[in-house]
């Protein structure tokens, strides 16, 4: 293991926070945040808005809105 330095842990922080990289790089990145704080708030920053996505993606409009809202599209639709 290496310090990889921030660019390469900037450069490939989001594959990093998928799990998309291989174990060495891996390893290096988080070699590298151990002792980078800049890097380290940055990849706290991406998880924190994963998380957000995820919680976000698993909400569902209430139904009488998703059918306004599906019914406007419609007719929308049928005007062009």
């Amino acid at each position: 293991m290496t310090d990889c330095g921030c660019e390469k842990a900037k450069a490939e922080l989001e594959e990093y926070l998928h799990n998309e990289l291989c174990r060495e790089d891996v390893a290096d990145i988080t070699e590298h945040m151990k002792s980078c704080d800049d890097c380290s708030a940055e990849a706290e920053v991406g998880r924190v808005l994963m998380q957000a996505i995820q919680r976000a993606c698993q909400e569902k409009a209430p139904a009488d809105l998703r059918s306004h809202v599906l019914e406007r599209i419609r007719e929308v639709q049928s005007s062009h």
